[in-house]
Formats: C-alpha cells, sequence, structure tokens
C-alpha cells in the first residue's frame, strides 16, 4: 500500500545550538517565572536554577516537563552551590532581590538589592567570564553599574555582553498603545530610551505613526503610564507583590533574543540599559536604546533618532537623574 501522505512530510536535519542559562535568583515571584519560560526554550539545553533555599524543589518541578532542556538547582546552603551553577554557563540572568512594595521606588531596593547584585556579580566573575550578563534586579540604572565595576577590577568585563533589561518598558508600551488606538499589541512598537525607572523612561511616541492622532492629554497619559506602570501592578496586588509575571515575560524575551543574536540569526535588535558611548562625554556611562545582537553580545549600539521638542526635555531630565542612579552604583563598589 502506498502512504502519498508521507511524501509531503519534511524532515529538519540542522540541530541548533546548545546553551547553558543560570537563573540566579530562580526561586523569587521573577524568578520561579522565567525559569518555567526558560525550561520551555528549545535553544535552553541545560537550566540551572540558583537561590538561597528551595531551588532543588523548583527544579525538580519543571524537570517533569518534557522538553529537552535539563534542569539542576543549587542552593546557597551546599558546598559550591553558587559555583556549580555558574560553571561554563552562557548565560546568566539575575533577578535576585526583593521586590517593590506600596510605596517603594526602585531606589528604595537600592542598600539590600546592591548587596546581592555586588556578590552575584563576583561570583560570575570568577565562575563564568566569558557568560553574558542580563540583570533584572532593581534598580537596574545603578545594578548594572554595579556589575560593570565588579567584573572590571575582576578583569572580566566585556562590555558587549552586560544588559539591563529593559524589555518590561517595551511590552507595557506596545500594549497601551494598542489599548488607546484599538490595534493588535503584538504589531505595535514604541522606542524606548533613557533607563529603566520613572522619569528616566522615555517612550519616544513621536516615531509611530499614531502621534499625530493621539490627543496631548492622550500623550502625557500614555507616557506617564509606560514610566510607572510597575506602580499600577503594586497597588493592583494590594501590597502582595509587584510586576513579577510580566518581567518573567519580559526577561524571558530578551534572553531569547540575546540566544537568536549567539546563533547568528540576523536583524535581532532589542532594547537595553547598555554601556553606551552616546552621553559618555557627560559622565553617563550607560543608556538604554535599541542594540543589535550578534554572536558576540552586541554587534551595533543604535542611535535614537529625531525627537521632538517635549521629548528633548524629557530626556534632559533623564540625564540628570540617570548620572545620579549610575554615580551611585560606582560608589556602592569602591566602598564595599
Amino acid at each position: 500500500m502506498s502512504l502519498p501522505f508521507l511524501a509531503k512530510r519534511t524532515f529538519s536535519t540542522s540541530i541548533p545550538n546548545l546553551y547553558k542559562v543560570t537563573v540566579l535568583g530562580a526561586c523569587g515571584g521573577i524568578g520561579q517565572p522565567l525559569s518555567l519560560l526558560l525550561k520551555l526554550n528549545n535553544k535552553v539545553t541545560d537550566l540551572r536554577l540558583y537561590d538561597i533555599k528551595n531551588a532543588k524543589g523548583v527544579a525538580t518541578d519543571l524537570s517533569h516537563i518534557p522538553t529537552a532542556s535539563k534542569v539542576n538547582g543549587y542552593s546557597a546552603d551546599e558546598n559550591s552551590g553558587l559555583a556549580n551553577s555558574l560553571d561554563s554557563t552562557d548565560l546568566i540572568v539575575i533577578p535576585a532581590g526583593i521586590p517593590r512594595k506600596p510605596g517603594m521606588t526602585r531606589d528604595d531596593l537600592f542598600n539590600i538589592n546592591a548587596k546581592i547584585v555586588h556578590d552575584l556579580a563576583v561570583a560570575s566573575a570568577k565562575h563564568a567570564p566569558n557568560a553574558a550578563v542580563l540583570v533584572i534586579s532593581n534598580p537596574i540604572n545603578s545594578t548594572v553599574p554595579i556589575v560593570a565595576k565588579v567584573l572590571q577590577k575582576n578583569g572580566t568585563y566585556n562590555p558587549k555582553k552586560l544588559f539591563g533589561v529593559t524589555t518590561l518598558d517595551s511590552i507595557r508600551a506596545s500594549t497601551f498603545i494598542s489599548e488607546i488606538v484599538k490595534t493588535d499589541p503584538t504589531n505595535e512598537k514604541v522606542n524606548i530610551i533613557g533607563g529603566h525607572s520613572g522619569i528616566t523612561i522615555i517612550p519616544v511616541l513621536s516615531q509611530t505613526s499614531y502621534y499625530n492622532r493621539l490627543s496631548d492629554d492622550e500623550k502625557t497619559n500614555l507616557i506617564n503610564r509606560i514610566q510607572f506602570g510597575g506602580d499600577e501592578v503594586v497597588k493592583a496586588k494590594n501590597g502582595a507583590g509587584s510586576a513579577t509575571l510580566s518581567m518573567a515575560y519580559a526577561g524571558s524575551r530578551f534572553a531569547n533574543a540575546v540566544l537568536d543574536g549567539f546563533e547568528g540569526k540576523q536583524n535581532v535588535v532589542e532594547a537595553s540599559f547598555v554601556d553606551s558611548p552616546l552621553f559618555k562625554d557627560e559622565g553617563i556611562d550607560f543608556f538604554a536604546t535599541n542594540v543589535t545582537l550578534g554572536t558576540d553580545g552586541i554587534e551595533k549600539i543604535h542611535d535614537f533618532g529625531e525627537l521632538q521638542p517635549e521629548e528633548i526635555s524629557l530626556l534632559e531630565n533623564c540625564k540628570e537623574t540617570l548620572k545620579k542612579n549610575i554615580k551611585k552604583g560606582y560608589e556602592f563598589v569602591e566602598s564595599n
């Protein structure tokens, strides 16, 4: 008996690259859903989860999901747990730290989260000097400079492989603008520049096709909602948490983009808070713009294009705050 339908099937012989990914802070509100999403990513074949405790439990739970990714948990209370989680890893994602609570700004998080990120950066420099590092722990405007300074002091700093994950601002902008103009949010893209807190987040609405359709009030309200979307979540959760699920999605999306770049996929562009030349002459070492990702990390840092007068004003306010945030991160490392 002939089975003609079999002739229509094609089988790929290409084998994707295999990547080791480590999540530092895997048991938290962001860490667990982020780890789940990474377990489902077919590029991730070796997933390591690290936290102070319970990482083995989370890893065991995820290991029951039938994907090709092997997952292991490592905790602080075991011998060389952190070192083993980092050994020869390709990509490190750091969501470790405490979440925001009602009335708490990202700067309020600094004293606690700065110490956590500092110590994880030291371990990363020692045990995974060639890995790409994705920082989610807030306040990103300060924690990314902390990681950079630690890596510099340990002689392992590669600016092409250090990223502050600002993807949450991008996905919020896509969602919020689509609600106004009644479109599919997956088709909307808003250029986000600056930093990752409050007024340092600058949605460049003038570069969208809707700029002239929005009223001044709609623009003002939209910008404010994108800048302070985290407060909206904290308030809605009544003190029970912050933006964990949306941040996990954002972190997973950016991690996948970095892995796409590693694989050599063309035209992989995402916004990120990175070591940037755009305002170094003003003492601002890090700035968020679109970057093209490639096999060695960042291939190109994009300029942000033409701005309207009101956006230039937002940028000037952003730069003042950003400079202080970055300096705060540097000073923390020097004092520790």
